[in-house]
């Protein structure tokens, strides 16, 4: 059977609406520093991004796990 069209070797891009560093309101470092690397994954390869989520997801539950009071002063008193 013939193929249609060539197979798209052209490397993948990421979308022109792919969200940007900064402007986001995230008060807690630990989150931050997580959510930080998503920025990375348009450039990362497909093969790589379940261990970026999964990364993602441990950093998150570790961070919603852990206690407030170690994390500096974020607000009142409890």
């Amino acid at each position: 059977m013939t193929e249609l069209t060539e197979p798209d070797d052209t490397p993948a891009r990421p979308a022109p609406e792919w969200p940007q560093p900064g402007g986001q309101d995230i008060t807690d470092p630990e989150v931050a520093q997580a959510i930080a690397r998503l920025f990375d994954l348009p450039g990362l390869p497909v093969e790589d991004h379940e261990t970026v989520y999964n990364g993602l997801h441990d950093e998150l539950l570790a961070a919603l796990n852990s206690d407030p009071a170690e994390s500096g002063p974020a607000g009142g008193e409890a």
